[in-house]
């Protein structure tokens, strides 16, 4: 299983022993347009240890990297930080190969992972709790809604290295396994991605986290999560920064235009908006989701501070992409925007109100009515359009001030 495949060194006693996907194109609704990897690591110490597992279609890879360190019917402990299936869907192909003496999980984790496989048997540990291998020890931090109900991160003390299971994460394919190996765009980019797209829902919970690291008293080194690089160094300030930054959510000058169109007339109102926001001086972006996934447009709202959002009305609603994205945004409720809904129609014209009600479900500001045209917009409702962009870029830079 899995032969030729080689180990990353990561220090003397800790192994990348994880799988790249280099194909995965669609995680639940969000787009990976690069791919992903699977990160598990191997501990070598008296008990040795795998920190994770690998979405099961990829066990071989992971079997076949420990193999060029150790038997894997070596491995003594296996912790699951998260039982998402990415990471727990070759537990128990791992657990009957290597035999371990005992998994470990948080309390959510061990009833997920039961719920998951049944009667796969899962040893709890809690916030405090810790576990010795030998020279060095684990020590257990429960991660509740971070972003499962079951997550929790592991410390290992002797290498001064946190496993941050999703957190500190992106999806990013690619043969570097630190940070360093990526141009600061690229990880940036996907760094904001991945926290727009998983989890901006739990922004608060991600600040209080942040708030409370410096009191756990953790000398950390190497910040190893289970999707994309690993942090040393400086990159571990600047990732714990970016995360600041998102999880705060503070609207900059910058509003963006997302709808879709069928015979172009919503297209022309949202042209016209996005230049009256320009005119404001707001930077700007048009985005159209018959171009561009749900995924994408929620990162690019991430850090605007005007969000207008727009449909033609289709068989007396809103159109299916506009809808697909609302609803996705809905769930992740992103926060302090000033909103507008706009659209043309030729019956009945119920899409821009629908698309009010959902931008108030979002708690977001809204100072102006729907504004709404029948068939093909006139000069004079193009420069109302201009106005409704230019007004809301004025409101926000109130806001601002």
């Amino acid at each position: 299983m899995g032969d030729y495949l080689q180990a990353f060194k990561v220090t003397d006693k800790v192994y990348w022993v994880g799988a790249i996907d280099w194909d995965l194109r669609n995680f639940h609704g969000y787009a990976t347009d690069l791919g992903t990897t699977y990160n598990a690591f191997l501990i070598l110490d008296e008990k040795v240890t795998l920190i994770d597992t690998v979405k099961a279609p990829f066990f071989d890879e992971m079997v076949g990297r420990i193999s060029s360190v150790i038997s894997p019917d070596k491995i003594d402990y296996i912790i699951s930080n998260h039982s998402e299936m990415d990471h727990s869907g070759s537990l128990p192909k791992a657990y009957s190969l290597m035999k371990p003496e005992k998994i470990f999980a948080s309390p959510m984790g061990e009833k997920n992972l039961k719920a998951h496989f049944h009667d796969l048997p899962v040893d709890v540990v809690k916030t405090g709790d810790s576990l010795s291998l030998g020279d060095s020890t684990l020590h257990f931090i429960e991660t509740k809604m971070l972003h499962w109900p079951d997550s929790m991160v592991s410390y290992l003390d002797t290498e001064k290295l946190l496993f941050s299971q999703d957190a500190f994460g992106m999806h990013l394919a690619g043969s570097g396994r630190w940070y360093t190996d990526y141009e600061e765009y690229t990880l940036r980019t996907e760094a904001q991605k991945y926290f727009a797209n998983i989890l901006l829902l739990y922004s608060s919970k991600i600040l209080d986290l942040l708030k409370s690291l410096p009191g756990l008293n953790l000398d950390i080194k190497i910040v190893a999560p289970d999707h994309g690089p690993m942090w040393k160094g400086d990159g571990i300030g600047y990732i714990l920064d970016l995360y600041r930054q998102f999880a705060e959510q503070k609207p900059s000058l910058k509003g963006v235009v997302i709808y879709d169109t069928m015979w172009h007339s919503t297209e022309l109102m949202a042209r016209s908006i996005l230049d009256g926001m320009v005119a404001a001086d707001l930077e700007g972006e048009r985005i159209n989701l018959s171009a561009s996934d749900r995924s994408m447009a929620i990162t690019k709202l991430m850090d605007a501070g005007v969000v207008v959002v727009g449909s033609p009305t289709l068989n007396n609603n809103m159109y299916p992409t506009v809808a697909d994205f609302l609803v996705y945004m809905r769930g992740l409720r992103p926060q302090n925007k000033i909103g507008g809904a706009f659209g043309s129609f030729g019956w009945s014209g119920e899409a821009a109100k629908q698309i009010t009600g959902i931008l108030q479900e979002c708690n977001f500001e809204l100072p102006y009515p729907e504004l709404k045209v029948k068939y093909i917009p006139t000069a004079s409702d193009l420069e109302k359009c201009f106005n409704f962009g230019k007004d809301l870029a004025e409101k926000l830079k109130e806001k601002l001030q």
